[in-house]
């Protein structure tokens, strides 16, 4: 799938290593590694746990008594004891059996979320792993080593498996792999010039490294991230919407806002009031000639949708923040030392976030558009020409971009469908429901890039709009909003090639200089 580019790496500023221990990683360490190449180095204090629950599940190896995952088979085959001198075997076949995705490759920040984030669980010492299958899925990342992993294969229970069993093929020196130019090279060849063994698996081991949710809480925190930022941009666009329909800041008003105490709503209306502040657009209808008594819904309930959206994003958060402290596997290593299995692999909690944010920026993406197309109507526009043509009849002006949004906004409606009530049985009917997680975080990607285009098309018409205000100036932190997209698309004038500056604007939006620009002015926005 295509994507809009994420937020590049701060001029001058190298990422730093990321330490995985026995505790939980930030948002930030996930970012770090998946998107920017940061560093990893594993935690002596979690090499150590490492060690010692190997111990457990070597001791586990050499008992008469059958256990699952040591000297079982797996899933409905759990009941058969393997002998010990199978077990290697079995562990192979179990990733190369279970590695059976399909279609396009994931993107290369998404597996490697995923490699780092099944690294994490292993450093917790709660599965069982040597500590060289640790430190090999380190070496990985550090080499810029990424399997590649197919769009369909996992349910999202038991975990991601046949995501996760790509990658663990990768480290045993099998299947394709990206570099870090993005060659697409045999495993076996780009190990060894790398320095890298590939790992032989032990007892335990495969299933430890393909029974997680990794995946798609990988997906999350890259969305939360992006989301986060979109929100914010949100704000921007609506604010200069609102300043370009000669709509009204008073309901805006914090003793307004604070009738309805939702946190999310206080801070879009405290953006939106200091986004406006100043603006000699918005103080040239403050008469009694301006007759108008309530704007339409997408501009006066803006900070309602916008702030029901941050609160959404914030609850998501929370749980992503679970999520990234727990050890996932089954069996797992209990702190006692116990073997137990478990259900912590079913990505329910994780896939009903990852719905919910595909239905709260389908809902940003809809008030945008509905805000675009009030420019572009000439009885709705307050003043403005139609589309903000040029010479309307001869220009056609933002016709088409609006259409663009609505095709988005329309895509967006169908993706905001949950995936999380689906479930088909599975694994003769050992795992007769799962979660659908992977498939709910794959659709969310597509609507955050969706929502990404959206906004950037508002930002061109806004500030269209704007412009033609003219001698009346917008306020200083829209103003710079709209310096800022000069840089790279005109101002109003006869039609041009449009495609290529909504997708300059696209770049503005995902790479956070839109914000940045109107936080010149403004100072750090909610």
């Amino acid at each position: 799938m295509t994507q809009t580019p994420t937020a590049p790496v701060p001029a001058g500023l190298v990422p730093t290593t990321v330490t995985v221990g026995t505790g939980p990683l930030a948002f930030e360490d996930v970012v770090a590694v998946a998107r920017f190449d940061a560093p990893v180095v594993i935690a002596d204090a979690a090499l150590v746990r490492i060690r010692e629950s190997r111990r457990i599940i070597e001791g586990l190896a050499t008992d008469t008594v059958p256990h699952y995952g040591v000297s079982t088979g797996f899933g409905a085959l759990a009941t058969r004891h393997i002998p010990a001198d199978q077990r290697a075997q079995l562990q192979r076949s179990l990733v190369r059996s279970h590695a059976a995705g399909s279609g396009p490759e994931v993107e290369r920040e998404v597996v490697r979320a995923l490699q780092l984030l099944r690294l994490a669980t292993l450093a917790t010492g709660r599965t069982g792993v040597r500590e060289e299958v640790t430190q090999t899925y380190a070496a990985l990342l550090n080499a810029g080593i990424t399997p590649v992993v197919h769009e369909f294969g996992s349910l999202g229970c038991s975990g991601d498996l046949a995501p996760l069993a790509h990658c663990a093929l990768a480290a045993m020196g099998e299947g394709p792999v990206r570099v870090r130019d993005g060659s697409l090279v045999p495993a076996a060849v780009a190990l060894p010039e790398n320095g890298i063994v590939p790992v032989v698996l032990a007892e335990k081991e495969g299933l430890a490294l393909i029974n997680g949710t990794d995946g798609m809480l990988g997906m999350l925190v890259l969305a939360v991230t992006d989301l986060r930022r979109l929100v914010t941009t949100a704000d921007v666009t609506a604010a200069m919407s609102v300043e370009g329909l000669l709509g009204t800041d008073d309901v805006f008003a914090e003793d307004l806002q604070a009738l309805r105490p939702h946190p999310g709503q206080a801070a879009s209306a405290a953006n939106l009031r200091m986004l406006m502040r100043g603006s000699e657009i918005r103080e040239s209808h403050r008469t009694e000639e301006c007759t108008r008594v309530q704007d339409a819904y997408s501009l006066r309930c803006a900070p309602q949708v916008a702030g029901g959206a941050r609160d959404t994003i914030d609850h998501a958060t929370r749980v992503a923040e679970w999520e990234l402290a727990a050890a996932v596997d089954n069996p797992v290593v209990t702190l006692d030392g116990r073997v137990e299995s478990n259900g912590n692999f079913h990505g329910a909690p994780v896939a009903y976030v990852l719905d919910f944010l595909a239905i709260v920026a389908a809902d940003l993406a809809s008030v945008s558009e509905r805000r675009t197309d009030r420019f572009l109507d000439q009885s709705r526009s307050n003043g403005l020409p139609p589309f903000l043509a040029d010479d309307p009849g001869v220009d056609s002006g933002h016709m088409i971009a609006q259409y663009t949004q609505a095709a988005l906004v329309s895509e967006m409606k169908r993706l905001a469908a949950p995936a999380s009530v689906d479930s088909i049985p599975s694994s003769a009917m050992q795992e007769d429901h799962v979660s659908m997680g992977w498939s709910a975080a794959r659709k969310l990607r597509r609507s955050v890039d969706a929502l990404t285009r959206v906004l950037a098309v508002e930002l061109v018409t806004a500030a269209r709009g704007l412009d033609l205000r003219a001698p009346l100036r917008p306020a200083p932190a829209t103003g710079a909003v709209v310096t800022a997209l000069r840089e790279t698309v005109p101002g109003p004038g006869p039609d041009r090639f449009l495609a290529p500056e909504i997708q300059a604007a696209v770049e503005l939006v995902a790479a956070g200089d839109v914000v940045r620009a109107a936080e010149r002015v403004t100072g750090p926005l909610a």
